[in-house]
């Protein structure tokens, strides 16, 4: 609220979790001046959900991870840690070992679930453990209704739910117009061996400047920025464009019967098969494995 300064966390902080969201808890509070913080979760790094590339970034930040450890009290700034095991299954287990925690706040990050309270009473819906049942294009039980995101059964990001918001349209409007919606061909993969990688030279990746980690923990400034117009567009050359026509003319420079026509910038280009003798050298020498040959009809 305005007017209100930042929170008042302590010297200590305790995060309950392993996901992302718990990493960027944790981040959080040593950015908001916490001395110490620690991450509490209750399975090892191998099966923890958070991103390597949070959890590692975490570290850097000085913020220490507790494996194997569940919170079963919290009083007067102390918590009851218990000890777990995983059984064979992965999951954790109490063994009944107990420590204590000294903790000014505890962060609970253990996950969200959406309100479903709109969807109460749906016949033909089905919800399981808080999440909407749906098929293959996002439409619930319940013919008319989709549902996608955090809402559904699957990996709860941001570029999920932009790809499922994608993919109900198109299942939607197929609903709307009384059709079911049907995918385009898509051609095949361009395997290593359709590329002809001595065409390209070798550009190593650019590397993108991070923040020091002197200034990480005290500001909340971007960690990992971005690339200047020059050194993305090189980046952006980097790509071999695999399977995709980027109009290099290497097939109309090497056909020797002038068969290819060129249809200009961003038409790409016709085959004349008057002309054409069927040697296929323009799809051997494609570098991008674009071009393919196929039988006579």
């Amino acid at each position: 609220m305005e007017g209100e300064g930042p929170p008042l966390l302590g010297r200590t902080v305790a995060v309950y979790g392993g996901g992302n969201t718990a990493m960027d808890a944790a981040r959080t509070a040593r950015r908001l001046g916490a001395t110490d913080t620690v991450v509490v979760y209750r399975r090892t790094r191998d099966r923890m959900p958070a991103h390597d590339e949070e959890v590692e970034e975490a570290l850097e930040e000085g913020v220490r991870l507790k494996w194997l450890s569940t919170i079963k009290h919290a009083d007067g700034g102390r918590l009851a840690i218990e000890r777990m095991r995983l059984d064979e299954t992965g999951f954790p287990q109490p063994t009944g070992e107990f420590a204590e925690l000294d903790a000014d706040t505890l962060v609970l990050a253990l996950g969200r679930d959406s309100d479903l309270a709109l969807l109460q009473g749906v016949p033909e819906l089905t919800v399981d453990r808080g999440v909407v049942q749906v098929a293959e294009g996002l439409m619930t039980g319940h013919p008319g209704i989709f549902a996608g995101g955090d809402m559904v059964p699957a990996e709860r990001t941001v570029t999920v739910a932009v790809g499922h918001g994608k993919r109900a349209a198109r299942h939607i409007n197929a609903y709307l117009c009384g059709t079911s919606y049907e995918p385009g061909a898509k051609h095949a993969p361009a395997d290593f061996d359709r590329l002809n990688t001595w065409y390209y030279s070798d550009a190593p990746a650019s590397v993108r400047p991070r923040l020091e980690l002197a200034r990480r923990v005290s500001t909340f400034d971007e960690v990992v920025q971005g690339l200047d117009e020059s050194t993305a567009l090189f980046e952006a050359r980097r790509c071999m464009s695999c399977g995709n026509c980027f109009e290099c003319d290497n097939c109309y420079g090497v056909c020797p019967d002038n068969a290819i026509t060129k249809l200009g910038p961003g038409k790409g280009f016709a085959i004349d098969l008057d002309y054409c003798k069927g040697c296929w050298l323009c799809v051997a020498e494609c570098p991008s494995g674009a071009m393919e040959t196929v039988p006579e009809e």
